[in-house]
Formats: C-alpha cells, structure tokens, sequence
C-alpha cells in the first residue's frame, strides 16, 4: 500500500479547459479497439453474468490474478467491453486478469432526468457477490497460470466502488444476502478514482445523480446506503490504495479524500496516490502514463 503521493505531469497541461480536457482524455481511453479474452465463463444464467479472462502474456506460471470491476455509472450503455484494452495492458504486464461483467441500469431514460438510469437493485450487489464466490473455480480453469493466493481487486470509477465493496462483505451483517463469514482471500484493492463516499458524491451530484438513482430514494434509501456505501464499512483490515487524478471532474477528488478520511476515522489507512494533470479516464488508457502508474500500484500489492 502506497503513502499519500502526487505525480506530477506537464506544467503547460494544467491550462487546459476542464471540459475540453476531460473530453479529450474520455476520447483517448475509448479510441482503443476491443480486446478478445482468451477464455469467457458464466457465473450465471443471465447473459450479463460472465467473467473473461486474459493469460498473462509470457512463459510461466504464478503469475498475479487482477479482478476487473469496470465503470461507467452501474448504467446499462456502458458495459465491460471498454476496459478491454487495459484488461490487456495489464496481461501485457504479466497479470492474469478476470474482466467481470454485472447487471446495470435498465436502458429507458430516467424520469426528469440526463440519461438512462445507474444500476439495479439488488441485481447488481447479486452479481459481483456471486461473481467473486464463483471466481476462484473459474480462474483455475480459465487461466491455471494465475496464483490465486496474489488476487488484487481493481475497478475504475463505479467499478472502483464494486471493488471495494467486493472486499468489504464480511463487514456487513450476518442477515445480508451478500455477507461473507471470512475475508476474502486478497491481497489488497487498488481503486481508480472510486464513487468511494456516498454523501460526497450526492453533494456533488456525481455522475448526474448516480448514487441515488442506484440506491433509489425511497423509504428503503437509508437501509439501502448502510449496506453498500462502502465509507460505511470500514475498517476492513484489507490493504487498500486509491489512485485519483487530481483534475477528475467526473468523480471530483474530494470523493476519494472523504472516504481516505472516513478510513482513518475508522482506524485504517488507506493509500492515495493523486496525479498531478490527470482526469478521470488515463486510469484505464493504456496510452496514458497514468495507466502504468496503476500497474505499479497493482503490482505493490501483488508482490
């Protein structure tokens, strides 16, 4: 786990528009082509409930198991197929990666609102719970190169919140449908730029409103956030960094710094490297410098 650190970048880039930055950045990490997986297994019936998985390029075995958990708001539109190329940077790397699919956000348009709705309740937390529960079988299969005793956790933006509650299962009550007697068997999580802090993220209205259309705002909201806003679950006792790029306007820093804050309230300590002239996609773009500096976050645990 890395101390609080900043990476610094060009000075010239720190003039650039916001918008227009943060445009540009989207457009660089979706310009990659897809990468096929070497392998696909269902954890499930429903067609969203596949994992695929990548062999780490190269001779050998023993390699670390990255577990993928992509963004995109737990909206429908934006699907594991965007990740794939840093799914591959990562085996390129060395890591045998498992790019895990979930169900999302229906695709009807929110009610007074900008675009298609942020996940399903409880369809999503179903997913990732019976996702991990299966994987450990799956990944023998699929990629027998992999040592699952150096599994690191790793997800971008609402993906980098399924992971950290994907490690944080054991802390929910005993009568959750998603509770783990045990911890699971990681060596750590590595999120990027992570919808980490519920009440931060309603305040900033992150995402256009995403955690509460995940959560919905009914009577059941609260009961709801307590279960998986994962500033609530902490301590985990599970080794955890954050990576956040300092000019993110979509998942503003100040998510990452309450949730940092809302672990050592709560007697942990949390890593968070912030990266000087990056926003919230170079994270995932294997063309960006910031992708090998996840890698390195990756690989700090993983070893």
């Amino acid at each position: 786990m890395t101390d609080p650190a900043e990476r610094d970048t060009d000075p010239a880039e720190r003039d650039t528009d916001p918008a227009e930055r943060d445009a540009a950045e989207e457009a660089s990490a979706f310009s990659h082509p897809a990468v096929a997986p070497d392998a696909t297994a269902a954890y499930g019936d429903h067609p969203d409930q596949v994992i695929d998985f990548y062999a780490p390029r190269g001779p050998g075995t023993g390699a670390p198991l990255v577990v993928l958990l992509h963004g995109g708001a737990w909206r429908a539109p934006y699907d594991r197929a965007h990740v794939t190329p840093f799914a591959d940077f990562l085996a390129r790397r060395g890591f045998a990666v498992a790019n895990v699919e979930y169900r999302r956000g229906g695709l009807l348009p929110q009610q007074g609102g900008e675009g298609p709705v942020a996940g399903r309740w409880p369809d999503t937390f179903d997913d990732v719970a019976a996702a991990l529960d299966a994987l450990p079988a799956l990944a023998r299969e699929a990629v027998p190169q992999a040592d699952p005793r150096r599994t690191v956790l790793t997800g971008h933006s609402a993906g980098g919140h399924l992971a950290l509650w994907a490690a944080a299962r054991h802390v929910l009550p005993p009568d959750s449908p998603w509770h783990s007697p045990y911890p699971a068997a990681l060596r750590g999580v590595v999120a990027l730029a992570p919808i980490a802090h519920f009440a931060t993220a309603v305040e900033l209205a992150v995402c256009s409103g995403a955690v509460l259309q995940l959560l919905g705002e009914g009577g059941e909201l609260g009961e709801r956030a307590a279960q998986v806003d994962t500033a609530a679950l902490l301590p985990t006792g599970i080794a955890t960094a954050v990576v956040q790029g300092r000019e993110d306007i979509v998942v503003p820093q100040a998510v990452a710094e309450a949730y940092v804050d809302a672990a050592a309230k709560a007697g942990e300590m949390v890593g968070l490297t912030l990266l000087e002239g990056v926003g919230h996609f170079p994270l995932i773009d294997p063309a960006a410098d910031a992708c090998a500096v996840v890698a390195e976050e990756i690989a700090q645990l993983a070893y």
